[in-house]
């Protein structure tokens, strides 16, 4: 069995009219709340101004102050000048400046630091002895002086020495390299001091501080 609407009982046709009727009724109730509340906010404050319209203020009479009199500028009198007049004598001593003298200052000697060349071992031109090597036998010969204890104690044997001739001839650092004895070794050495200058040595065309090595042999006949 088919169902049939009927035209009469449709009422989709009356949606919209009702909704805008109820949204204009829920506008027209926001604008009245909102003039309600315009009337009673100007009504207090129109209830305020007349309040403070009937507030009377009472303001006191402030007296002016009092001038002081004014008082007449004091005047200095200056007295009379007397007729003696009595001269001041400035007994004071003027003291003397004391001159402060600083203490001299003493200064310490400057040491000279003098700087020597090298020792050269293998020069060009060997040191040599004035005269040559048979020079020098003969001046040890006549030099020697041979110990009295070494003699007693019969002590014979060659003392190396080894020495440095300076560039003007003289001998300096002096030193056994292998001895016999302390009283042979003193000897030795004493030779080498007494000796007469050398011929120094050279290296590259001049002279130079050459190392030498010397023995002297001590015999008894």
């Amino acid at each position: 069995m088919e169902l049939k609407k009927s035209e009469g009982a449709n009422i989709d046709k009356l949606r919209l009219p009702i909704t805008l009727i109820g949204l204009l009724f829920v506008g027209s109730l926001v604008l009245a709340s909102f003039s309600y509340t315009s009337a009673v906010e100007r009504e207090q404050q129109a209830q305020a101004d007349t309040n403070a319209a009937n507030v009377n203020y009472d303001i006191e009479d402030v007296p002016e102050p009092e001038t002081p009199p004014e008082t007449p500028p004091q005047v200095d009198v200056i007295p009379p000048p007397s007729d003696v007049i009595t001269p001041v004598v400035n007994t004071e001593t003027i003291p003397e400046p004391i001159m402060n003298t600083p203490p001299p200052v003493i200064t310490a000697p400057v040491e000279q630091v003098v700087v020597q060349e090298e020792i050269i071992d293998f020069p060009d031109v060997e040191a040599t002895f004035p005269g040559g090597a048979a020079a020098m036998q003969k001046w040890i010969a006549d030099n020697v002086k041979y110990p009295q204890t070494s003699i007693e104690m019969n002590e014979q044997g060659r003392v190396y020495l080894s020495f440095v001739v300076e560039p003007d001839g003289s001998i300096s650092n002096i030193a056994v390299e292998r001895g016999v004895s302390g009283d042979l070794d003193r000897e030795a050495k004493r030779l080498l001091r007494k000796m007469p200058p050398w011929i120094a040595g050279e290296a590259k065309g001049r002279k130079a501080r050459t190392r030498c090595r010397l023995p002297i042999n001590f015999t008894l006949n």
